[in-house]
């Protein structure tokens, strides 16, 4: 009995053990071909994105004849710059112009009263008058005396005194003379005119002060006046600068700064462009010692007067003469180090990097000194996806100067 039951028993297991474990091992089958599957579609997608080279624009370098610039921020200065101060004391009984207009020489500015000095003006022709009339008198008496000393009836003492009452009197007239010129001088500097023509600042005395006046430093100061048309340009450049100019001047690849010839364009703080042209002035004779810089100055015309004296602009002076420069853009370079690199395409379409030496910015492109030749395609946009030897896909692109961009 049981010996049966137990036979019941596993013959029960042998028929329920395979319906119960049928069901794992196919779901187990269906995900290993799922992974399968999907490992293959990976690997497949994997093969086709390394076989597909990566698309890079490129293009050969822009070739142009430029001229280099070098750029300075300097300080607008008068040509002219004078301070009125009244040459001769008195009241102040007039001002004839509004502050802050343009002035031009000549034109009447302040006025002082003349009435002293037209007093004294007066007295130095009654002086003037008196002498005169002592010099007739002497000249009358030295005649009758020559008379009477021919025919021997006076005395060469008595001659002698005539002749030096002449004299005298002469003298005499000549200082009156001296001194009406002194006293039309005084009058005429109370009335103060414009020395130079140019744009006139504020009054520094108002009407009925008493101004004083005279050659020192004591004189009143009564306004001051800038000249606008032309303006000085006043900048500094550093020593390496200014020997750089000198050795190109020296070599012949530049012409002087110190030549007036030498033609610079300027702009204000708020162009983009450099409208204003001028030419250089002036350099000075030695270089400063705490600064280490040497001042220059260029001057420009301004006949609309929009240049102010103390504005602040920035000047360009040429670095080179004119000559065919390469220019490619900053996005194509790569930094390795201190080194400057740009990938080139060969003719098999694989990327060669190239070692390049580099110049100053030109119209938002950078100067290429050596390295490279007109011939030369460069890879311009895509080198993130890019490594040396490797192939790529090129797309022709161009290269264009941006000439705001300095």
């Amino acid at each position: 009995m049981a010996s049966n039951g137990k036979s019941r028993e596993s013959e029960k297991i042998d028929r329920v053990t395979p319906a119960r474990r049928g069901r794992p091992v196919g779901h187990v089958l269906l995900m290993m071909l799922f992974w399968a599957a999907a490992g293959a579609a990976s690997q497949d997608a994997m093969a086709q994105g390394a076989a597909a080279p990566p698309a890079v624009t490129v293009s050969k370098p822009l070739q142009q004849d430029i001229t280099e610039w070098d750029q300075f921020t300097g300080q607008f200065a008068a040509v002219d710059y004078v301070e009125v101060r009244a040459r001769v004391s008195g009241y102040l009984t007039q001002i004839f112009f509004r502050d802050g207009q343009i002035v031009h020489q000549g034109d009447p500015l302040f006025l002082i009263d003349p009435r002293p000095y037209e007093a004294t003006l007066a007295a130095a022709r009654a002086q003037l008058a008196q002498a005169e009339a002592q010099v007739d008198l002497a000249t009358r008496q030295l005649g009758r005396s020559a008379e009477l000393r021919k025919k021997d009836f006076e005395a060469a003492s008595i001659y002698d005194q005539r002749v030096l009452d002449l004299k005298v009197a002469s003298a005499a007239a000549e200082a009156a003379k001296a001194t009406i010129r002194s006293a039309q001088l005084n009058v005429e500097f109370t009335r103060i005119a414009a020395p130079i023509s140019g744009r006139i600042s504020n009054r520094q005395v108002s009407v009925g002060n008493l101004v004083n006046g005279g050659e020192s430093g004591g004189s009143t100061l009564l306004t001051t006046i800038v000249s606008l048309d032309p303006i000085y340009f006043n900048f500094d450049m550093s020593e390496a600068d200014y020997l750089a100019y000198e050795r190109a001047t020296a070599r012949g690849t530049l012409q002087s700064t110190r030549d007036r010839s030498v033609t610079v364009t300027l702009r204000l703080t708020d162009e983009p462009d450099w409208p204003h042209e001028g030419h250089m002035d002036f350099i000075d004779n030695q270089v400063n010692r705490s600064a280490g810089t040497i001042r220059a100055r260029a001057i420009f015309p301004n006949p609309n007067l929009l240049l102010t004296v103390g504005q602040f602009g920035r000047i360009r002076i040429p670095g080179s003469e004119p000559y065919k420069a390469i220019l490619i853009p900053e996005a194509a370079l790569v930094t390795d180090q201190s080194r400057k690199i740009v990938m080139t395409l060969q003719n098999d379409n694989s990327v060669q990097p190239k070692l390049v030496r580099v110049g100053p910015h030109y119209q938002g492109l950078r100067i290429i000194r050596s390295g490279l030749t007109a011939d030369d395609v460069i890879v311009i946009d895509g080198l993130m996806r890019i490594r040396p030897g490797a192939k790529v896909s090129p797309k022709a692109g161009t290269i264009a100067p941006e000439p705001d961009a300095d």
